[in-house]
């Protein structure tokens, strides 16, 4: 007889309860597969649409890698479930359009918070409430950024839910005013839902192109291209800051800014 405990959560397919509980997210199945291959004793333990989800360990630490797919509705529907299997931190690593001057490709950008403009957290909560990042997540990661010598920046990161141009004129020239750092699909939702569940998270994005619509050199770059060189080794740069960062928040020593 199959118990309760031994059914997989229906949506991702991860296990009821007994995931490790620091995780990486990441929005490509492929690079879940691309960080889990970073990892000791990687284990694949659930692939259900988007959501594919591997363990293993990361210099002796217990971690979960799993993707959550494009957009923030679906994100969310990771989150919880990850969540419910035992997972209290979790730090999403992505890919993002940079916006704020002097921000190159393949740099790392670690967001404090995230405009939420992500198209279901609304429907979840007033739009007052921030999207913010645990402040010892984003300490972490800026402090495993800097050993590893990794080109990267901190700031608000703007969270959008339409990825295509549309029809209505967008905020960007504010946003550039006020400092934005990127533009990105999920992440507010992340800190949203963490933030009322009890929950530590973080974000570390990969620069792979200019911000929003219309900021892309079409003429001088062929277009919006994140399959580059450039991309790939910042991501895999910014696999090994995260999951170090993970390992830091489990020692519970203080992350320390500098």
């Amino acid at each position: 007889m199959t118990t309760a405990a031994a059914t997989p959560l229906p949506l991702t397919g991860v296990p009821r309860t007994g995931l490790p509980p620091y995780a990486v997210v990441v929005g490509d199945p492929a690079r879940a597969a691309t960080v889990a291959a970073f990892l000791e004793d990687a284990k694949e333990v659930a692939y259900r649409r988007e959501y594919r989800t591997f363990t293993g360990t990361w210099r002796g630490l217990p971690v979960v890698v799993s993707s959550h797919g494009v957009g923030a509705s679906g994100a969310l529907l990771l989150f919880q479930e990850l969540a419910q299997a035992g997972v209290t931190h979790l730090i999403r690593l992505g890919t993002a359009g940079a916006i704020r001057r002097g921000i190159a490709d393949g740099d790392l950008v670690i967001a404090d918070a995230a405009v939420r403009d992500d198209g279901v957290t609304q429907q979840l909560i007033p739009a007052e409430y921030p999207a913010f990042a645990a402040p010892e997540a984003v300490l972490a990661l800026q402090r495993t950024a800097r050993a590893a010598g990794a080109p990267h920046h901190r700031g608000v990161v703007w969270t959008r839910a339409a990825f295509q141009p549309g029809f209505l004129p967008l905020p960007v020239e504010a946003y550039e005013r006020a400092g934005i750092a990127a533009i990105e699909m999920e992440l507010s939702a992340l800190y949203v839902f963490a933030a009322t569940r009890g929950l530590v998270a973080g974000g570390a994005l990969v620069v792979d192109g200019a911000n929003a619509d219309e900021l892309v050199d079409e003429e001088a770059t062929g277009g919006y291209d994140p399959h580059r060189t450039v991309v790939a080794d910042g991501v895999a740069r910014g696999a090994r800051i995260t999951l170090d960062a993970l390992r830091l928040l489990a020692t519970d020593v203080p992350a320390q800014a500098g």
